[in-house]
């Protein structure tokens, strides 16, 4: 309990918010480096995912791209890729680590959003005569949007906690509390960072859970909560006298 006094005193000791380690700097960068790699990540991942919702064709390359990069260690990719490109570009190594570990996730739930549609809303809308691109703007991208908000949802926590490695490279971010109290063993700074790093994710998480939530359209929204009270009135309706 003594430790975890001493992470919030350190957490909010006035020489926290000065110098160019003030955590609002530290903070600053981690979502920066958040941020930027969800966006191009989203920019690569979504309409791949999308094609393969609409057409149907290429989920198995899909998954097996998407489950071997989860495989591939973040920390080792991004020392990898900093020995390739050098130091001088640093940020960019992170920035690749960062977006292939976002990708899986994206990928996964633009095209299941897609995959989860009943084909026969699919059929109806096909029949009244509208396009193919009228189908995914007007049927599929609503109805699979809680699917992708989801997927985002997921990358966006593996990315925030992974950004977390770009101190160990002198990138800053909220990484860096914990790598530089380790080796000077102030288990204070330690918990105090891991603690803003949690902190930050669920604030993103819950945020990302609102907007989940808000991106069921309506008419399902009503339908799903209208259904069980349909299914009660069916028993009532079927009851003997």
């Amino acid at each position: 309990m003594n430790l975890f006094a001493d992470a919030f005193a350190w957490l909010f000791s006035p020489e926290r918010l000065q110098g160019p380690y003030a955590l609002q700097t530290l903070l600053g960068q981690h979502l920066f480096y958040t941020v930027v790699s969800v966006a191009v990540a989203a920019a690569i991942a979504l309409p791949i995912g999308w094609l393969i919702g609409h057409t149907g064709k290429g989920r198995e390359v899909a998954v097996a791209i998407s489950g071997a990069a989860r495989a591939v260690p973040s920390f080792g990719l991004l020392v990898l890729l900093v020995l390739v490109l050098g130091v001088v570009r640093t940020p960019l190594a992170a920035v690749i680590t960062f977006v292939l570990l976002a990708i899986p996730s994206l990928l996964a739930g633009a095209y299941t959003g897609l995959e989860a549609i009943d084909r026969r809303e699919i059929d109806a809308a096909r029949a009244t005569g509208m396009t193919e691109w009228q189908i995914f703007t007007k049927v599929e991208l609503p109805l699979g949007l809680p699917l992708l908000v989801g997927g985002l949802r997921a990358a966006v926590l593996q990315v925030i906690a992974t950004v977390t490695i770009a101190a160990y490279v002198n990138l800053g971010g909220l990484g860096w509390p914990i790598i530089q109290g380790i080796p000077l063993r102030r288990f204070d700074q330690v918990l105090g960072g891991a603690i803003l790093v949690a902190a930050l994710a669920l604030i993103a998480d819950l945020l990302l859970a609102v907007a989940q939530r808000a991106a069921v359209p309506h008419g399902v929204r009503v339908q799903q909560s209208g259904a069980p009270a349909s299914r009660r009135a069916g028993r009532v309706a079927s009851a003997p006298a």
